[in-house]
């Protein structure tokens, strides 16, 4: 994992990003995240961005489901749907 260095600017703090993961254009859109900080760009739309990473393939997001294809037979059920 890359590293980036943090930096007071005036009464801000400040992340000196690495050349790789510059961004274009001049702000950003930020989330806070638990306890991490997510960035992304305010040029693209965050749908945009969710495409581009789907169509990148890798991990799913939803992994397979080890379920059985039969219908479960629950009692009592049987009457509300009569």
């Amino acid at each position: 994992m890359e590293t980036a260095k943090l930096f007071t600017n005036g009464r801000s703090q400040a992340v000196r990003l690495p050349k790789e993961f510059r961004f274009k254009g001049k702000e950003v859109f930020i989330k806070k995240t638990g306890a991490g900080i997510l960035l992304l760009p305010k040029e693209q739309s965050v749908w945009d961005i969710w495409e581009q990473t789907l169509l990148q393939g890798g991990e799913p997001i939803l992994p397979e489901r080890n379920q059985s294809k039969e219908q479960q037979q629950r009692e009592g059920l049987d009457e509300l749907f009569a």
